[in-house]
């Protein structure tokens, strides 16, 4: 990628690319800054190539997402394979949780597709492209997400008003 088109990426969509991988990271500024830095050497090393069949910002966001994965496994920081799917748990919602750790909570799946859509202000088609997974999928875990969210924002004010 050359130079020039590299500079407005990184000026543009910084931002938003921090705070993304931040969220693929749990939270963690540091590993969120390292995977980021890593990211843009890869594009700088044109490891990551941008073929234009999507926005740049669906692409980043892919790369971004991809990277945070391998930095994940490497670091044996892996979420357990239980918490991809929709099991059943009883949540036990931390005293004074904030949304970040509310949105923590959910599975793995639910929890990106809402941070991409609410957070970032992506459409579900671009979100599902990030994610690599189709449409359908993508709908679903949003509405779960959606719902499972309510709950837990719901649990936090019981919570809070029973104190």
């Amino acid at each position: 990628m050359k130079q020039k088109l590299l500079d407005q990426i990184i000026k543009e969509l910084h931002r938003e690319a921090y705070l993304w991988s931040r969220q693929c990271c749990g939270f963690d500024d540091e590993l969120a800054k390292d995977v980021l830095q890593h990211v843009y050497l890869k594009i700088w090393e044109e490891k990551a190539k941008y073929n234009a069949e999507s926005k740049v910002k669906t692409w980043l966001f892919s790369v971004i997402r991809f990277t945070a994965i391998e930095w994940l496994k490497k670091n044996k920081k892996l979420v357990p394979l239980h918490e991809d799917y929709d099991l059943v748990e009883e949540e036990k919602i931390p005293e004074a949780a904030s949304h970040e750790e509310l949105i923590q909570l959910l599975p793995e799946r639910q929890k990106e597709i809402l941070l991409l859509v609410f957070y970032h202000q992506l459409t579900l088609e671009k979100a599902a492209d990030i994610m690599e997974v189709s449409l359908g999928t993508a709908r679903t875990h949003y509405d779960r997400g959606k719902k499972k969210l309510k709950e837990l924002i719901l649990k936090k004010q019981v919570y809070e008003a029973t104190r």
